[in-house]
């Protein structure tokens, strides 16, 4: 009776420790993407301080895109009329996001974006 009471324990222990295994996995993944969130906002973080600081000190004049009438009017300048949409997606993936379809809105981590780019060239 002792024999069969030893592998049922045994039994036991085996089961608990499967179970053991399976937490860690999951807590593993849990702690990998925790890891994944806190670099890319550290890298956001980043950029947004190099684009506060490159910023600031354009606080005190006024910025030509505020100010209208700074700017030549019409397509009597001879150049192609870019519109400030444009020029705000332009600036949005040159500070690292993304701007195409697919990713919109998301930091660009990898360097640059296909799509972004054939967009950015229509």
């Amino acid at each position: 009776m002792e024999k069969k009471n030893l592998f049922t324990h045994i039994h036991e222990m085996e089961t608990q420790l499967g179970q053991l295994h399976s937490d860690l996995g999951e807590l593993k993944m849990i702690v990998k993407e925790l890891l994944e969130d806190n670099q890319r906002l550290t890298i956001e973080n980043e950029q947004l301080r190099k684009l506060l600081k490159r910023e600031a000190p354009a606080d005190l004049p006024v910025p030509s895109a505020l100010a209208p009438a700074a700017r030549p009017a019409g397509p009597a300048t001879g150049e192609d009329v870019v519109g400030e949409g444009y020029d705000n997606l332009a600036r949005l993936y040159h500070e690292g996001f993304h701007i195409c379809n697919v990713y919109y809105g998301h930091l660009r981590t990898e360097g640059d974006c296909l799509f972004c780019l054939s967009f950015l060239n229509k």
